[in-house]
């Protein structure tokens, strides 16, 4: 019998580890983030135990992740338990020092041979340096049984039993609340998340023009978007109505201009692939016609929200998706 190739063994094995690694733990969607960043935590249960279904999920926010907010799940109840932080940490509105430190779905039923995703959104604070990782406990309680997922390594342990979920600190992009070229600056730009097959998005953004000559916002570019034009709405007769911007958009020496929802906003058209969802951030660019081209980086809210770190709106998208403008 010929021996089988070193190459295609070490390959086969491989592959049969990492299918092993990926049928028998609570994972995390999302192996990597930034500090003093957004972070779309996705725990992924792969499996029940012992052929029973899975009824309750619960991970634990470590301390130095601040601002978690659970996402709703269909058929089951979300339950978030506060508490202290060690210290304060600085958020969106001033310093934090309490908030969600464990968060809990149940009450649904999770077929040992189905997949599902619980998700929730956090933001990664510095107290975590690049090359360090953050574990996320997850407790997984089945009709029978239950699966702990809690183990964090330390230094000369022991290959874990049961994992905890780990996400893997890395250097980000350079923070840019203010993006700046010549005279003009972008401020605070973000974007609402959109929902599947929409065609179109918003964006926002503040523009400072601190220099002695008018400057004029004509367009940008973001990678999902096949244009990006500005347009506005106002009040027409009690109907709301939504124009572009012929030439762009004017912003005159010493003024600042807020893009926001409601007025003048970034139209974000033919929308191509896999949109960003809400805690994601997004490289981009806004374009003038004296200061050039102006890189931004977009948060992105959830859809419907009012502002960069505002909760999605219950208001029901009308037909042809318009609504996040």
């Amino acid at each position: 019998m010929n021996p089988i190739p070193r190459a295609e063994l070490f390959a086969a094995l491989f592959l049969t580890l990492s299918a092993t690694a990926a049928l028998s733990h609570a994972t995390l969607e999302r192996g990597q983030a930034s500090p003093n960043a957004s972070y779309r935590g996705v725990v992924q249960i792969h499996h029940g135990c012992k052929g029973e279904p899975t009824t309750r999920v619960s991970v634990t926010i470590p301390e130095g992740v601040i601002g978690a907010k659970p996402m709703p799940k269909a058929g089951w109840q979300v339950a978030a338990e506060r508490g202290p932080y060690a210290r304060a940490y600085p958020y969106f509105h001033g310093d934090v020092s309490e908030g969600v430190k464990r968060i809990t779905w149940s009450g649904g039923s999770l077929a040992d041979d189905q997949v599902d995703e619980f998700t929730f959104l956090a933001r990664i604070t510095d107290a975590f340096a690049p090359g360090s990782t953050v574990y996320f406990p997850v407790e997984q309680d089945c009709t029978s049984g239950n699966h702990r997922w809690t183990d964090i390594p330390t230094a000369g342990a022991a290959k874990l039993k049961s994992p905890a979920p780990g996400v893997t600190i890395v250097a980000g992009p350079a923070p840019s609340p203010a993006a700046k070229a010549a005279d003009v600056r972008a401020e605070t730009p973000w974007m609402r998340a959109t929902p599947g097959g929409a065609k179109v998005a918003g964006g926002y953004v503040r523009i400072v023009n601190s220099g002695t000559q008018a400057d004029r916002l004509t367009g940008g570019s973001v990678p999902f978007a096949g244009s990006v034009s500005i347009h506005s709405m106002s009040m027409d007769g009690g109907v709301m109505r939504m124009a572009t911007v012929e030439g762009g958009l004017v912003v005159k020496p010493g003024e600042t201009v807020e893009l926001k929802p409601g007025g003048y906003h970034l139209m974000f058209e033919d929308l191509k692939g896999a949109t960003p969802k809400a805690g994601e951030t997004v490289q981009g660019t806004l374009t003038f016609e004296r200061a050039g081209t102006v890189p931004v980086i977009f948060t992105v809210a959830p859809i419907g929200a009012s502002g960069p770190d505002a909760k999605s709106s219950a208001a029901p998208a009308p037909a042809g998706g318009h609504h996040h403008h």
